[in-house]
C-alpha cells in the first residue's frame, strides 16, 4: 500500500508544480491548486513512509516527479529536453529500476 500511496503523493506533486507554473502567487486558482496538491501530496507521503523508508521514498519521489513534471513540460509547455537532459532523466530511472529491483532496503 505504502508504494500506492507514494504514486499519489508523485501525481499531486506534478499537479502542484504545474499549477506552479502556470501562474500560482500572481493568480488565485493556481495558488490554492498548488497548496492543495501539495498538501495532499505531503500527506499521502507521509502515509508512504510509514512502510518504506524514508531515503527510498524520497529518491522515488523526486526521481519520478522529475520525469513526469518534464512530460507534462513537453506535452503543456513544449519545453523539449535535449540530449543531456535526456539521458540524466535515464539515468534517474535506473537509479531508481536499481533501488526497486537489488535494494532490501527498498522493503521494509
Amino acid at each position: 500500500m505504502g508504494y500506492f500511496y507514494l504514486a499519489l503523493a508523485i501525481i499531486m506533486e506534478a499537479v502542484a508544480m504545474t499549477a506552479l507554473k502556470s501562474g500560482a502567487f500572481s493568480k488565485l486558482l493556481p495558488t490554492l491548486i498548488m497548496s492543495t496538491a501539495y498538501g495532499i501530496s505531503f500527506y499521502f507521503m507521509l502515509l508512504a513512509l510509514k512502510t518504506i523508508p524514508m531515503g527510498v521514498t524520497y529518491a522515488i519521489w523526486a526521481g519520478v516527479g522529475i520525469i513526469l513534471i518534464a512530460i507534462i513540460g513537453v506535452v503543456r509547455y513544449q519545453e523539449i529536453p535535449d540530449l543531456a537532459a535526456l539521458i540524466g532523466m535515464g539515468f534517474i530511472i535506473l537509479g531508481i529500476v536499481i533501488i526497486r529491483v537489488f535494494s532490501n532496503t527498498a522493503i521494509h
